[in-house]
């Protein structure tokens, strides 16, 4: 056996810290825990001892303290702006319309868990007249959520707050280019729970995420890349833990012949480029009506001139490095193919920062049509009617989000894209309305946050039946008669066997 050398040693020893770098200066921001399998394991087991404090308060207690967290957090609003500024670069007020935003959530889940979870009584029928059952939703146990880094408030909120309101502790890994949101939320809601573990904070990179997969926790709630969704769900699967996948999306707009070209102009601006088109929600892709193409483009350019990226500007940098390549590498194949750049282009693309890109004349089977962009870019085609305009939006692996503007038809076209949620006249409006559930199908992944449904995903369902008064048929007896078998048959044929 070779020796090693405590050089060696040194060399191969696993980091235990990283730092959060700012994607404006560069400069290190803060330095965090990379927390080992044996850390999480701890977490967890924290979190599972303090289920008894949290599920025992019940629904109006937990209500109480979740109001009260969500007061510290709209007390804090502009330090936490700060901290989300510091850690993605998003500017400083479209933070604070997420955290806006997320506060949505975390009062309409405290205040919502009890209509939605608790006991409901269940009319039986005519064969079980003595049986009377209830169903209620229980708290599943511990929730690991692995959050994202482009929402950092308000994307992980949706699992947090549901499944908090559910009566679930939660075990919390925020993405590695925004731990300082993460740790301040946490922060926060210790200081209205002292009492227990209730929610916590793991930080790390991908390992850490795999070990809280594996540490034993009752569901994981996992928002990012469909790549990372299949790892996620690979983890779980050795344990059989159940999961709750948002993954990404390559979201259309479409625009009929007599919509408002204004409003969808500047919604289709807004959708493809705020955030710097990080947002899994966002529009990647513009179908138009031919006969209204052009005024929409110019309407389109028009306003895309009048906003930039940049420090202090509309638009911020691109928070993880890694996608500017994959930013350029759409860009350039979409021109390489007979693309036209209207505003951006090849040179769009300016250290950290990608000015709005409007493409044309793109096929559809260019990355840029058929991948997740994620940066503030746009394809746009024209079609002769709203039938090809729905077969292409519909021709993509994802089914996030959608939009489309109609006076008309809006609702009928909506019905008819495959998508989880659709923006009729209005563009992302289903993420700010607490009550509707929010998630998509294919490889946007499954399950749904946000709503009655997204309570309910934090919750297994809980059957009671119970015996009234004595049967009047004995049906689930060994002492059953001939006669009670005859009068089953006819009750058969006279209740369920008229066509």
């Amino acid at each position: 056996m070779t020796a090693v050398s405590e050089t060696d040693a040194e060399v191969t020893a696993l980091p235990e810290t990283f730092d959060s770098v700012s994607p404006i200066t560069g400069g290190v921001v803060g330095t965090y825990r990379i927390d080992t399998a044996e850390d999480v394991a701890t977490a967890v087991e924290r979190a599972r001892a303090a289920t008894g404090f949290w599920t025992g308060l019940d629904f109006d207690g937990r209500a109480k303290r979740l109001l009260a967290w969500k007061h510290a957090i709209a007390k804090g609003i502009d330090e936490l702006a700060a901290v989300v500024h510091r850690d993605t670069g998003k500017p400083i007020p479209d933070a604070r319309l997420e955290i806006v935003l997320a506060l949505d959530h975390i009062d309409w889940a405290a205040k919502n868990a009890r209509k939605v979870l608790g006991p409901k009584k269940v009319r039986s029928t005519i064969a079980t007249p003595d049986i009377i059952s209830t169903v209620e939703y229980q708290q599943l146990g511990v929730v690991g959520v692995i959050g994202p880094w482009n929402y950092p408030v308000f994307t992980p909120m949706g699992s947090i707050a549901y499944a908090l309101s559910a009566g679930n502790t939660v075990v919390f890994k925020p993405s590695e280019y925004s731990p300082g949101v993460g740790a301040w939320l946490v922060d926060r809601f210790a200081e209205v729970v002292p009492e227990a573990d209730v929610f916590q904070l793991i930080t790390g990179l991908g390992p850490t995420g795999a070990a809280l997969c594996e540490a034993g926790v009752d569901k994981v709630a996992f928002t990012g890349s469909a790549r990372t969704g299949k790892l996620v769900m690979r983890a779980c699967s050795e344990t059989l833990t159940p999961v709750v996948i948002e993954a990404g999306g390559k979201d259309p707009i479409l625009v009929d012949i007599d919509a408002d070209l204004d409003k969808a102009a500047d919604a289709a601006l807004w959708g493809a480029m705020s955030n710097a088109g990080q947002t899994c929600v966002g529009v990647e892709r513009a179908y138009v009506h031919n006969a209204v193409l052009q005024p929409f483009l110019d309407l389109l350019v028009e306003k895309a001139s009048e906003i930039s990226a940049g420090p202090n500007e509309k638009i911020g940098p691109i928070t993880m490095p890694g996608q500017l390549d994959v930013i350029r590498r759409h860009i350039d194949d979409a021109l390489d193919r007979g693309g036209r750049a209207l505003v951006g282009g090849r040179d769009a693309i300016d250290g950290n920062y990608v000015q709005p890109t409007i493409l044309v004349d793109v096929p559809e089977d260019s990355l840029a049509v058929r991948e997740e962009t994620f940066g503030p870019t746009i394809t746009v085609r024209g079609v002769d009617n709203m039938d090809e305009a729905i077969e292409l939006a519909n021709d993509t692996d994802y089914g996030l989000g959608s939009t489309v503007f109609s006076k008309r038809r809006g609702v009928e076209l909506a019905r008819r894209i495959r998508s989880g949620m659709t923006a009729v006249n209005s563009v992302i409006s289903f993420a700010a309305v607490p009550g509707v559930p929010f998630g998509g199908i294919g490889n946007s992944g499954f399950g749904r946050i946000h709503g009655p449904d997204g309570l309910r995903e934090f919750t297994t369902p809980k059957v009671i039946s119970r015996r009234r008064f004595p049967a009047p048929l004995q049906l689930t007896s060994f002492g059953r008669t001939g006669r009670t078998d005859a009068l089953v048959r006819l009750f058969a044929k006279v209740l369920h066997g008229r066509g």
